[in-house]
């Protein structure tokens, strides 16, 4: 029999999210559409369809190779799937070489990529937009001006993440429970004004999404070279926001109070549903209705700012920035909580199990997200990238491998809950194969 995990599995949705409903909702999707155009948004919905399946199959995997230690804490995610399922599938082979890959990526995931440098570069970049857009108060730091608001924000920050990381996931899903379902709330709602207050735009908005999917609107000549464009951009910015495919939602997964793995895979696959159809879609509409994404020399978070300023004009403009400066904070913050906890677990298994490296890594995470703000835009989405694919090639491997097992448990599943007519309570319980 499976046993219990460490948190419920709302908890687990809420730290999943957490992790995915960060920057790349806002600055991320305005990154792509500013490079790769409207058609960004269409190949990140195909992207997300297919990231549905994928974090099915993870979350499922995931609480089935997870195992409990001495102390009665789970321990669970790609690097066990990828060690004892594959080791399974193909005995011959000993994959905890691969597994170990996974774990030091994952690392480098959280230290210098989506968890920290991403989303901090761009809650300051809000902030500093907010509070000093003129750049009237700097103080000099490594060579370089950098805003006071920036400084500032960067130490509050670093502290506020520092308090939560300290008490480790219980505090995390904690705090992720309180804070997700209100900052989605409230970014979806405001997006939602704006859509129907330019309600006209829109038919004409996912036109040009579609058009501009497959060239119709490039130039001539040039078609091809927009398709592939939109459809990296797109794809890219996707599974940056959403994660599927990365392995580090079953990482949060495998820690759910449920003995049934498929039950843990439909959970999972909310996550991407939420993250990009829903709320990567605000962006993506708002930018577009708009053309925001058009409007030269911005980039950033300040393009979608200019897009809320110009869709909802009855608004003071302070006020619109005012807001989406609290919804990128919130966002990023929960993201780098929940990275936080991804890498530890990812240390956890690369020491094997050493609770030293674990409070280090705790220290220089923190230390990492003190310094996100003084890099550059395109340098922290060009390492994130790199990393994020040094990361998802092994998971991806092992889910590859693993399909056959996620198709006899979802078989297995339902075949239960029919002999049950439905009802969970009452259905045979779950037994490890």
């Amino acid at each position: 029999m499976v046993k219990a995990g460490d948190v419920s599995p709302f908890a687990t949705l809420c730290t999943t999210l957490a992790a995915d409903i960060g920057t790349g909702s806002i600055v991320g999707v305005a990154t792509a559409l500013r490079i790769g155009g409207p058609g960004a948004m269409f190949w990140m919905w195909l992207a997300a369809l297919f990231g549905m399946a994928t974090k099915y199959s993870e979350g499922l995997l995931a609480v089935k190779y997870r195992s409990i230690d001495e102390d009665g804490h789970v321990l669970g995610g790609p690097f066990y799937y990828i060690e004892r399922g594959m080791k399974q599938r193909l005995p011959q082979i000993s994959w905890r070489w691969l597994a170990k890959i996974f774990a030091f990526f994952g690392m480098c995931v959280g230290l210098f990529g989506i968890g920290t440098f991403t989303q901090v570069n761009s809650i300051n970049s809000a902030i500093t937009g907010f509070f000093d857009s003129n750049m009237a108060h700097t103080v000099s730091l490594f060579g370089m001006e950098y805003s006071l608001a920036t400084v500032i924000g960067s130490l509050v920050v670093a502290i506020f993440v520092g308090l939560v990381v300290i008490g480790g996931l219980k505090r995390i899903s904690s705090v992720a429970q309180k804070v997700i379902p209100i900052m989605v709330v409230v970014y979806v709602g405001f997006s939602l004004v704006l859509i129907v207050v330019n309600i006209t735009a829109l038919p004409d908005a996912l036109v040009t999404i579609v058009e501009s999917a497959f060239g119709l609107r490039a130039a001539a000549g040039g078609a091809l070279g927009a398709i592939i464009i939109a459809m990296q951009k797109g794809i890219a910015r996707g599974i940056f926001s959403n994660e599927a495919g990365l392995g580090s939602a079953p990482i949060a997964a495998a820690a759910a109070q449920t003995k049934e793995p498929v039950r843990q895979g439909l959970v999972s696959m909310t996550g991407t549903f939420l993250d990009t159809i829903v709320v990567c879609s605000m962006t993506g509409l708002a930018l577009v209705m708009t053309g925001a994404y058009q409007i030269p020399g911005l980039e950033g978070a300040a393009v979608t700012t200019a897009a809320f300023q110009t869709g909802l004009p009855f608004i003071p403009g302070e006020a619109v920035s005012f807001v989406l400066m609290i919804c990128l904070a919130l966002f990023g913050f929960t993201t780098i909580l929940g990275w936080d906890y991804y890498g530890e677990r990812c240390l956890e298994y690369f020491s094997n199990g050493s609770k030293k490296a674990v409070k280090a890594y705790r220290w220089a995470y923190i230390a990492c997200v003190f310094a996100g703000p003084y890099m550059t835009v395109a340098a922290v989405w060009t390492i994130a990238d790199i990393f994020n694919a040094c990361m998802a090639i092994p998971n991806m491997i092992a889910l590859i491998v693993l399909s056959g097992v996620v198709v006899r448990e979802t078989k297995d599943f339902f075949k239960r809950l029919e002999e049950a007519n439905g009802d969970e309570e009452t259905m045979v319980p779950y037994k490890v194969q």
